[in-house]
């Protein structure tokens, strides 16, 4: 997991999902908005349709936490607030490798399109 003021609180995950400049991928829809830190602050939002159990869920929000932020963290000057949104038609399994690999690479491509 990451440090807690790299992740954002809940009231601050609705500012973000209100006031939204969106990039979409197939499954996921990613959410910025600037702020004065000096740092990226993350947060992931996954419907309860999308997954079966908690379990589930929070085994994609750790991958998520994990393995997505190793190189978001070296950035310029510009500090935002990320919100990724797994859409509700998505259906996420830890079981099935297919839908770890989509998930991954969803989150993956649309890092790509907010680094730009």
């Amino acid at each position: 997991m990451i440090a807690k003021k790299y992740r954002l609180t809940e009231k601050d995950t609705k500012k973000v999902l209100h006031k939204w400049k969106p990039f979409f991928s197939y499954w996921i829809v990613l959410n910025i908005l600037k702020n004065k830190l000096s740092y990226n602050r993350f947060s992931i939002v996954i419907w309860w349709k999308s997954v079966n159990n908690n379990v589930t869920r929070n085994f994609f929000r750790r991958r998520f936490f994990n393995n997505c932020f190793s190189e978001i963290f070296d950035n310029d000057n510009a500090w935002y607030d990320l919100v990724f949104l797994v859409k509700k038609q998505t259906k996420l399994d830890k079981k099935n490798n297919l839908s770890i690999i989509s998930f991954d690479n969803d989150i993956k491509f649309l890092l790509d399109k907010y680094k730009k």
